[in-house]
Formats: structure tokens, sequence, C-alpha cells
């Protein structure tokens, strides 16, 4: 159901009741301003949001840096070596 804010003030209750059966909408001057949800929903959109927001690769390297500055530990990162890419010769041996 759609309140206005005058509305929502003057029937809270019943507004909090109507929660259980679908989100309600309120409204300013014809503008969205607040959705009332139940909080088994929000508690989910929470959950949701908290996926969302996983470590990127990046993150995870900052922070296991932070973690051996602060044990004092030294990373050792092993030299590249090169590995065989097909691809790559085949484009050398085709334009060499």
């Amino acid at each position: 159901m759609n309140w206005r804010i005058a509305e929502a003030k003057q029937k809270f209750s019943e507004l909090i009741h109507a929660v259980t059966k679908e989100p309600q909408l309120i409204y300013n001057r014809n503008e969205l301003v607040a959705v009332v949800v139940e909080a088994e929903m929000f508690e989910e959109f929470l959950r949701w949001r908290k996926q969302r927001e996983k470590f990127s690769l990046a993150d995870v390297f900052k922070e296991v840096r932070q973690i051996a500055a602060e044990e004092d530990y030294i990373l050792e990162v092993p030299s590249r070596q090169d590995r065989l890419n097909p691809f790559a010769d085949a484009i050398d041996d085709f334009f060499g």
C-alpha cells in the first residue's frame, strides 16, 4: 500500500501491521521517500549486501602484507620463470 507521510504518522500501528503482507511505500508529494519492510526482509537484504562486499585479490594481498609487517615476517617472492606459450611461439614462427 502507498502512504502519505501524514497518513503514515497517524496510522503508524496499521502501517506496521501491513508490513507483514508487503513492503509499505511512503510518499512525500508523489515522491517515494521511504519503504517500511519487515525485519526478516531487511536482514536478508543486509546479508545480500555483505556478500557483494567481497574482497578483491588486491585487498587480500594488501592484508597479507600488513599481517606480515605486523608479525615481522618477510615474504619471499620467487623470481618469475617464463612458461611455454605455444601461441606466442606460433606468432614468432609465422612472422619470424
